[in-house]
């Protein structure tokens, strides 16, 4: 069994965040890159179920800049047998649907059995990448799963709501995407660091797939305009003299707020 797992390259959560005025796309000088906690969690997935069954084997798959190898690596310390790494400099900005698009076509070329996402990047937080994926593979998806238990035909696990609580299964080959509410990742030892620096680790570019980026029948995303958000307000204060009722409820009058 071949199991894929998308990971990305994101900002640090805990960073500045900030935008190019000029291109509208992530300052990723402005904090340190890191693997997106969820992918980890996907991998952790992956890595725990070829833990308890021989013959599986993981690859980390990931669409970034050429210098996210170092991150992606990371994948492969962890436990992964392989990397594929995407790097074009004509995906720069590349919306969703041209994302898509080539991760699909880097998991044809790769081979899968299954494909695990997680539900949502914390930067780019688009939340349909998973489901778009599936489209164009022409398999089922299996989304916002907050446990997975994988089979030799088939892969099922829990998706919760706010109203209920599903049980849902996809035949194989499927894509599936997880929650936040999967168990942490596991942490690369140094024989898994040391063991990463051999293992097969591939890069690719839009030359090894028939994706077309210019492609004026696809419906491509631009961006045309942005500011960068206003310095926040001071707020109103309302001293409580014996009317504080009635100024608050002018306030909200006001604001269109009651």
């Amino acid at each position: 069994m071949k199991i894929v797992v998308l990971v990305k390259e994101v900002p640090d959560t805990y960073g500045d965040r900030k935008l190019d005025l000029e291109t509208g796309l992530a300052d990723r000088a402005a904090s340190e890159a890191v693997l997106d906690e969820i992918g980890e969690r996907a991998l952790e997935v992956a890595l725990s179920h070829a833990d308890r069954n021989a013959g599986v084997e993981v690859v980390v798959l990931s669409m970034a800049p050429e210098g996210s190898a170092a991150t992606l690596r990371k994948g492969l310390a962890m436990g992964a047998a392989s990397a594929v790494h995407v790097a074009d400099e004509g995906l720069l900005g590349a919306d969703l649907g041209l994302t898509a698009e080539v991760l699909a076509a880097a998991v044809k070329r790769t081979g899968f059995d299954v494909v695990i996402a997680g539900n949502l990047s914390t930067d780019g937080s688009g939340g349909v990448l998973p489901s778009m994926m599936a489209e164009l593979l022409d398999v089922p998806a299996a989304t916002s799963l907050s446990s997975v238990e994988i089979g030799d035909g088939s892969v099922s696990g829990e998706r919760v709501s706010d109203g209920a609580t599903m049980r849902v299964t996809a035949d194989l080959p499927a894509v599936i995407s997880i929650t936040e509410r999967m168990p942490d990742a596991r942490f690369p030892n140094f024989k898994g660091i040391m063991a990463a620096k051999k293992k097969p680790f591939e890069t690719l570019t839009l030359a090894d797939f028939d994706v077309d980026p210019e492609n004026p029948a696809a419906a491509r995303s631009i961006v045309i305009g942005l500011a960068e958000k206003p310095p926040r307000s001071a707020g109103v204060k309302i001293s409580d003299e014996g009317d504080a009722g009635e100024k608050l409820a002018e306030f909200l009058i006001q604001n269109r707020l009651a």
